[in-house]
C-alpha cells in the first residue's frame, strides 16, 4: 500500500531544487538522502532524494533525477509516496494510519460497542471515529489512557472510556435532532403564515 508524504510546490533556485507540502508527521525520518519516492503521476518518476533541507518552515528537496529550474517545473503539483511495507517497524510507535484501523472492532472489556469508521487528526490529539452498534457515531480520543490498545493482527481496539463518553455523545446528537426538529416545526408554521 502506497501513503502520500508530500505533494511539489514551485521551484526553488537554479539547480532543480523545489518546495514541498509536507504531509507526514516524521519528516525527519521520511526526507532523507537516498529516499526513492513513487510518484504521481508516473511519468514524473520515481524519484530519489539528492538533498533536503528547511529555509524557515520550508522543505526544499533536490532530487537525483532533477538538475535544472525547468525540469523542476515539470514536477510542480506531483505527489510524492512511499510504499508504506517499506516503514520500518519502530514507525508504530509514531501512531496508526486511518487505513490500519478502519473497520477494526471497538471492545470495552469482552463487549463489542461498534467498529472504527475513521480517524480525525487534530493538532491537539487525534479522536477515532466509531460506529456504535446503533448506528450512532461516537468520538474517541485516541489517546493511550481511553485506546490501551490496538490489534490490527486479530482486528480489534481496547476502549477504556471514562464514564458518560458513550452518553455525552449520545445526548448531543439528541440535541443536534431535537433542534432540528424544533426548527422543522417553526419553518412550517412560517409558510402556513404566508399561505394564509
Amino acid at each position: 500500500m502506497q501513503l502520500q508524504v508530500a505533494r511539489i510546490g514551485k521551484p526553488h533556485g537554479i539547480r532543480g531544487e523545489v518546495t514541498v507540502q509536507v504531509l507526514t508527521d516524521a519528516p525527519g525520518d521520511r526526507f532523507v538522502q537516498g529516499t526513492r519516492f513513487v510518484v504521481e503521476p508516473a511519468s514524473a518518476g520515481p524519484l530519489t532524494i539528492l538533498s533536503a533541507r528547511w529555509n524557515k518552515d520550508i522543505l526544499l528537496l533536490a532530487f537525483e533525477e532533477i538538475e535544472t529550474r525547468n525540469e523542476a517545473e515539470t514536477l510542480r503539483g506531483a505527489k510524492l509516496f512511499i510504499e508504506t511495507e517499506d516503514l520500518d517497524d519502530d514507525d508504530d510507535d509514531e501512531g496508526w494510519y486511518e487505513h490500519e484501523l478502519e473497520g477494526l472492532e471497538v471492545r470495552v472489556g469482552d463487549q463489542v460497542v461498534g467498529k472504527v469508521s475513521g480517524l480525525h487528526t487534530l493538532p491537539v490529539q487525534d479522536l477515532l471515529v466509531v460506529t456504535a452498534t446503533d448506528g450512532k457515531e461516537i468520538l474517541i480520543p485516541f489517546v493511550e489512557q481511553i485506546v490501551p490498545e490496538v490489534n490490527v493482527g486479530e482486528g480489534y481496539v481496547l476502549v477504556t472510556p471514562p464514564p458518560g463518553l458513550f452518553e455525552v455523545n449520545a445526548e448531543d446528537d439528541a440535541k443536534s435532532e431535537a433542534k432540528s426538529a424544533a426548527a422543522g416545526t417553526s419553518g412550517d408554521r412560517a409558510d402556513a403564515g404566508d399561505n394564509a
